[in-house]
C-alpha cells in the first residue's frame, strides 16, 4: 500500500449548536483540502460516513460543488467506518481508481437543553446488530448491551470497576493537555466510582461523550504527498474484523472483538509486530472497550487488560500512550474519526504538550455496533521502506 494522509480538517466539536450535519461535513472537507495545500477541484473521490443521524450522504458532492468525481460512496459500519473509509481510499489511490480522496464524518445529534443520552434515544436501532435475541432480553439501549459485555468480562477474568475507572482517569489526564477536549478538569478514581450508574457495571464516567461536529482526512499517493503542504502520514496497513457473535452458549460476546482479526491483518500488511507500536488510539465508547481491545491486539494477555490499565501503562508517562487526546471519554466523540484525527496529529508531531516523543508507528482502532464491527489502521510519518 502506497498511500498517505495529507490533509486533516476538523470543525468545532462538542456542544456546538445551530449547524446541521451536512454543514459540518462540508466545512470539514474544505478544511482538510486546504490543510493539504490543495483546492476542491483536486478532489476526485469522496467517501462519506453517514453517522447516527443519517443526515450526510452522497449529496454532499453537490454541497461542495465537486464535479466529475471518479469515486463516490456512502459507507456505514458504525464506529468502524472511519478505518474502513481510509482503507478504501488508500486502495483507490494506490490502484489508480482516484487521485485525491476525501473521507468525512459529521453528526449533530445534540440539541440545546437535551441530555447526551436523549440525543441518541431515537436512533438506538442503528446499534442493534448481531446476537439479537440476547440483546433483546438485555434491552435496546446500547449502554445496557455494553454493560452486559462488560459484566461477562468481569465474571470471566475478574476485571473490576476500579480497573475500568483507571481508563477514564488516564484519558482525562491526556485530555487536560488537549485544548480541543471537552472535559479537561482533573478526575480521580474516587470521582469515577461515585458517578451515578448508567447500566451497572457502567458508571456515567465509563461512558463516552456525545458531540456535534465534523472531521475529514484527505488521502493521495505517497509520491504525490511529498510535494504537498503537510508532512505525509503514511498508511502502512489496514484490516477489518466482523465477528458476528451468535446468541448461544460458547459465544465470544464480551470476551473477544474484531480487533483479534483486524489487528493481525493490519500488522501483517504493515510488516511489523505489535511490539513496534508506539501509540495506540483506540475506540473508547466505554472504558470496558479499551480494556478488551488492548487484550485482543496483544498488548497484554487475555484477561489482563484490567491490571494493564490499572498499572498506569496507558497514561501520560506510561510505556504505551493510549488515546492521547482524551479519546471519546474526555476529548470529543466523532465516532471512528476521534482516534484517527488524534493519530494524524501525533504522527505529524503536532500534539503540543501532549505530543509523544516516539511516534514512528501509530495504531488506530474503530469499533462499531455492539462489538460487531472493527477496523484497524497502522500509520507512520515514514514510508514503509524508511520506517526506523
Amino acid at each position: 500500500m502506497d498511500a498517505a494522509i495529507v490533509g486533516l480538517g476538523m470543525t468545532e466539536v462538542g456542544r456546538v449548536y445551530g449547524r446541521s450535519a451536512p454543514d459540518f461535513a462540508a466545512d470539514a472537507v474544505r478544511r482538510a483540502v486546504a490543510d493539504a495545500g490543495l483546492v476542491l477541484a483536486d478532489v476526485d473521490g469522496l467517501l462519506v460516513s453517514s453517522g447516527t443521524t443519517r443526515d450526510v450522504d452522497v449529496s454532499l458532492q453537490r454541497r461542495l460543488g465537486l464535479r466529475d468525481l471518479r469515486l463516490l460512496s456512502e459507507m456505514q459500519s458504525f464506529g468502524a467506518t472511519a478505518g474502513a473509509m481510509l482503507g478504501y481510499a488508500a486502495a483507490a489511490v494506490t490502484s489508480g481508481l482516484a487521485e485525491v480522496v476525501a473521507c468525512v464524518f459529521a453528526d449533530s445529534p445534540r440539541q440545546p437543553g437535551e441530555s447526551a443520552g436523549a440525543a441518541y434515544a431515537a436512533r438506538r436501532r442503528f446499534a442493534l446488530t448481531g446476537a439479537p435475541a440476547l440483546r433483546t432480553v438485555a434491552g435496546g439501549n446500547p449502554t445496557v448491551q455494553y454493560a452486559l459485555a462488560a459484566r461477562r468480562h468481569m465474571e470471566a477474568y475478574g476485571t473490576t470497576s476500579e480497573q475500568f475507572g483507571a481508563v477514564a482517569v488516564a484519558q482525562r489526564r491526556w485530555a487536560a493537555l488537549n485544548p480541543l477536549a471537552e472535559m479537561r478538569e482533573p478526575l480521580t478514581l474516587g470521582q469515577h466510582q461515585a458517578s451515578r450508574w448508567i447500566a451497572e457495571p457502567l458508571h456515567l464516567l465509563d461512558c463516552c461523550l456525545v458531540s456535534n461536529g465534523g472531521a475529514a482526512v484527505v488521502v493521495t499517493r505517497a509520491d504525490r504527498a511529498a510535494d504537498l503542504a503537510q508532512p505525509p502520514v503514511h498508511v502502512l496497513g489496514v484490516g477489518q474484523g466482523h465477528p458476528g457473535h451468535p446468541a448461544a452458549r460458547g459465544s465470544g460476546f464480551g470476551l473477544t472483538t474484531g480487533a483479534a482479526t483486524s489487528g493481525p491483518d493490519a500488522l501483517r500488511m504493515a510488516g511489523i509486530r505489535i511490539e513496534d507500536v508506539d501509540i495506540a488510539e483506540l475506540y473508547d465508547c466505554y472504558t470496558y472497550t479499551v480494556v478488551v481491545t488492548l487484550e485482543d491486539y496483544g498488548f497484554c494477555g487475555k484477561g489482563e487488560g484490567g491490571s494493564f490499565v490499572a498499572e498506569g501503562r496507558t497514561a501520560p508517562g506510561g510505556p504505551l500512550p493510549v488515546n492521547t487526546g482524551g479519546g471519546q471519554l474526555s476529548g470529543y466523540y466523532m465516532w471512528g474519526m476521534t482516534p484517527l484525527t488524534e493519530a494524524v496529529i501525533q504522527a505529524r508531531g503536532r500534539g503540543g504538550t501532549r505530543q509523544v516523543p516516539k511516534h514512528d508507528v501509530v495504531l488506530v482502532s474503530g469499533n462499531g455496533g455492539v462489538l460487531d464491527h472493527h477496523s484497524t489502521v497502522i500509520l507512520s510519518p515514514h514510508p514503509r521502506e524508511g520506517r526506523r
